[in-house]
């Protein structure tokens, strides 16, 4: 199974999400590091390599979710997989609260929790400029 992307559908990925991290929202100029087209499930569980199985990722939630498909969901000791942007609704699992993403289900907690939506460089470097423009000029 091929793990390269074509061109052709590597922009088909990035217009589908509008320019948008398809995990965390953040829009790929609201971050430093940038976003990537990846695989939602990795080659190394056997997902393909097709316009279904990829989304649009920050290197943040990239970074993290690396090839995992999942985690315990402490609470219950359940076994939950992460949020699918192909089959899953954002607002189902996540809810904004200014600049915090609150998970709504399991899957939302699993996901927010491994992929690190709240760590403090995630929001100082992600959110904080959608929410306080102006920020960048006192820093400066």
């Amino acid at each position: 199974m091929s793990d390269y992307i074509s061109n052709d559908l590597r922009r088909r990925v990035v217009e589908r999400a509008e320019y948008l991290c398809e995990y965390c929202l953040v829009h790929e100029q609201d971050t430093y590091y940038g976003c990537h087209v990846d695989h939602i499930i990795s080659i190394k569980h056997g997902g393909p390599t097709t316009f279904e199985n990829l989304t649009y990722a920050c290197a943040f939630c990239n970074r993290e979710k690396g090839s995992d498909i999942g985690s315990i969901l402490w609470e219950t000791q359940e076994y939950l997989r992460f949020f699918n942007p192909r089959i899953d609704r954002w607002a189902d699992h996540f809810q904004l609260d200014g600049i915090v993403i609150r998970p709504k289900s399991g899957i939302g907690e699993v996901t927010a929790r491994i992929l690190g939506f709240n760590e403090t460089d995630r929001i100082w470097n992600d959110r904080v400029w959608q929410i306080y423009p102006d920020i960048q000029l006192c820093l400066r």
